[in-house]
């Protein structure tokens, strides 16, 4: 059981992987509606990566719970060691992966903000927003 758990949580975040590295790709050119379509597709992912691995560590407790005198590694067997490790390994490249992505989201956001606030500027009154200047283009006549 703990292999299968195993395999299914590392398709989940090799999905993940995938579909992020599509939307770094997107991003960079400016193909955001292909990346909103996919935001339905990585939260189911994650969704069922978060069950997968609900399952995954019951198992792991089950076992060293069983086998109280030994560690992990000495319980679980050379095929099972290296889908742990290769688990962490995907883990760790997502994470990379979503840092990368966030800063492109990030660099967009703020070059709208910008371009919102010089087309409709407001005043700042700290961390609050005052309500915004009227600006004489916007005049419609009656």
């Amino acid at each position: 059981m703990l292999s299968n758990y195993l395999d299914d949580a590392i398709s989940d975040i090799e999905r993940l992987i995938q579909t992020t590295k599509k939307d770094i790709e997107d991003i960079k050119q400016a193909k955001h509606d292909d990346m909103f379509e996919r935001v339905r597709l990585k939260n189911d992912l994650i969704v069922s990566f978060g069950a997968k691995k609900t399952l995954l560590d019951n198992e792991l407790v089950l076992l060293t719970n069983q086998n109280e005198n030994k560690e992990l590694s000495e319980i679980l067997t050379d095929e099972q060691n290296q889908k742990l490790e290769l688990l962490k390994t995907s883990l760790v490249e997502l994470h990379d992966l979503n840092k990368q992505y966030a800063r492109f989201v990030v660099t967009i956001s703020e070059f709208y903000n910008s371009l919102l606030e010089s087309m409709f500027p407001s005043e700042s009154d700290g961390y609050n927003r005052a309500a915004a200047k009227p600006a004489s283009f916007l005049k419609v006549r009656v």
